[in-house]
């Protein structure tokens, strides 16, 4: 495989950017190479500075449900674009957008457009506190929040200690309100409620900890956490960034039967465009300003190429027939065949059109076992699936996406490419 094309950009780019990346993950670090430059992409193939094709398994990290460059989105926004790039006034883009949402996702009864999955769950806990009255949060290790200073916290000694700042620049008193329970662990979120009774103003959960490699609840945990939260007062906050529009239309709380007081969401509801948005409950919701007194704004927020893409994709989605069931199918038919391949020594974690393969023994259920797995092992397989046209994401932990352009072509390519590996080693 050519790459002497992106290794020059990469070289330029580490002389302005830190990294030369404008996101860690990106930097290819994990798996010992350094990362290639996309030129563009179509459909479910990605194209390298070096001419290079490769089946995209990545999809820029979820919101390419569609493929890429799907012709009515991309028209979509050439039309926006061409009635101008950003207004900081209301447009009637951003009330087909929040109708399409609520009508996706019904316990989002009121909506705000933000700018990222970032903002969109920051804004959704500020409310959270600033409705109960209370300041405390619990988060789960593993579960990846975005990087606003109060949720980049790692846990201490123990279960119940509180949050310790996972980066340099975080105060510690930013985290101190954070508290971290282990996902999975209903034992738990019992202890913290029970020695922190009264201050919890929320829970804040990936449905499906997809940002440590797509780890599943366990029968009745999303319950659990739905009852235990009502009996305490405090919010139950679901971070649908990536299962928004993607486990079913109306998100992990369709295909698991909760309904969250708040969700966030983004990556699928811009339809490849950067945008967030966080809704919920009515009477949640207006505690917002400008008629409440929590304080939130963007200039941007809801701009008009944004929305143009999420009216299209949401739209699309909503017509399509058996776009859910058909995505199930090819990632149970990709993670059957990897496992046998496998022979044992992978396991693979995957619903719906999310999968995730570790390089370990046992099961992954939650941070910790996720922490044995071979990283070095998933260097060397990377290594090969990219030597072989296909692209999956420069890391253990990230998940990877089918979408709607794949076709039944593209992933018994990957599968036999998969089985080559294993037979190899």
């Amino acid at each position: 495989m050519k790459d002497q094309e992106s290794q020059k950009l990469y070289e330029e780019a580490l002389k302005y950017m830190p990294g030369g990346v404008n996101s860690p993950v990106r930097a290819f670090r994990q798996v010992n190479r350094n990362p290639l430059f996309i030129e563009r992409g179509k459909g479910s193939r990605i194209y390298d500075a070096d001419g290079n094709e490769f089946i995209d398994y990545v999809g820029s990290y979820g919101p390419l449900i569609l493929g890429h460059a799907r012709e009515e989105v991309v028209e979509a926004v050439r039309e926006a674009a061409a009635c101008g790039l950003t207004f900081g006034a209301p447009t009637r883009r951003e009330i087909r957008l929040t109708e399409l949402i609520q009508e996706c996702v019904p316990s989002m009864e009121m909506v705000r457009l933000v700018n990222s999955g970032t903002e969109a769950v920051m804004s959704a806990l500020r409310l959270a506190r600033g409705y109960t009255g209370r300041k405390k949060i619990i988060k789960f290790t593993g579960c990846y929040h975005g990087h606003s200073d109060g949720l980049l916290a790692k846990a201490g000694s123990g279960l119940l200690t509180q949050a310790l700042p996972d980066s340099l620049g975080v105060p510690k008193a930013f985290t101190k309100h954070t508290l971290l329970a282990d996902y999975n662990d209903t034992e738990g979120v019992k202890e913290l409620f029970h020695k922190y009774k009264g201050e919890i103003a929320a829970v804040i959960v990936e449905p499906v900890a997809a940002n440590m490699g797509v780890v599943l609840p366990e029968e009745d945990f999303l319950s659990f956490l739905r009852k235990i939260t009502e009996e305490n007062g405090s919010l139950l906050v679901f971070d649908e960034v990536i299962t928004g529009f993607r486990l079913a239309l109306g998100g992990a709380q369709e295909y698991f039967h909760i309904k969250p007081d708040l969700t966030s969401l983004g990556k699928i509801v811009g339809g490849g465009m950067p945008i967030g948005a966080y809704g919920g409950r009515r009477e949640i919701m207006e505690k917002i300003a400008p008629l409440g007194p929590v304080y939130q704004a963007g200039t941007l927020s809801g701009n008009p190429l944004s929305t143009a893409a999420g009216i299209k994709t949401l739209e699309l989605l909503k017509s399509s027939q058996g776009l859910y069931e058909e995505l199930a199918a090819k990632g149970e038919q990709l993670k059957n065949r990897i496992l046998t391949a496998g022979k044992g020594s992978i396991r693979v974690n995957s619903i719906g059109s999310l999968l995730c393969i570790y390089f370990a023994d046992g099961e992954i259920k939650d941070y910790n076992s996720a922490l044995t797995a071979r990283v070095k092992d998933y260097a060397v397989f990377f290594d090969y699936l990219l030597e072989n046209g296909i692209y999956a994401a420069p890391s253990q932990f990230e998940a990877m996406f089918l979408s709607g352009a794949h076709t039944a072509e593209d992933v018994e390519y990957t599968a036999q490419t998969i089985e080559k590996y294993f037979d190899s080693i």
